[in-house]
């Protein structure tokens, strides 16, 4: 596949759950889990101990993708880190966010043959 069709194939896929915010937050933390788990952090809870995704962050290059759900609505950013330290702050709408973090899956997807497999994990 091209990386153009890879990069359609899955922003759609991630936008698919966009339209429920609880939805979109399971859907999203566990395909990222199964297909990235080094570069995933998943922050679940919840009243009585409710189960919930609260923010997901994704670690790519010298980017941090996050998206946390607060009452019912998600705030999106992408974080510019180095060293442990952010250098810039980016609010984004959520269409930008998942293109931006799509682009950026399929880059590292093509950087490695681990990286394919965890893509067409990721889009199977």
């Amino acid at each position: 596949m091209e990386a153009g069709s890879d990069f359609d194939l899955l922003a759609a896929s991630l936008r698919a759950d966009a339209t429920d915010v609880r939805a979109f937050l399971e859907a999203l933390a566990a395909k990222l889990e199964a297909s990235f788990p080094e570069h995933v952090r998943v922050d679940r809870g919840g009243f009585l101990g409710g189960k919930r995704v609260r923010k997901v962050e994704v670690d790519l290059g010298d980017n941090r993708y996050e998206v946390v759900e607060d009452g019912g609505r998600v705030s999106t950013r992408r974080r510019t880190v180095v060293r442990g330290i952010a250098l810039k702050n980016e609010e984004l709408g959520l269409p930008d966010w998942i293109d931006a973090l799509s682009r950026q899956l399929v880059d590292e997807a093509e950087r490695s043959g681990r990286g394919r497999d965890a893509l067409e994990r990721l889009l199977g």
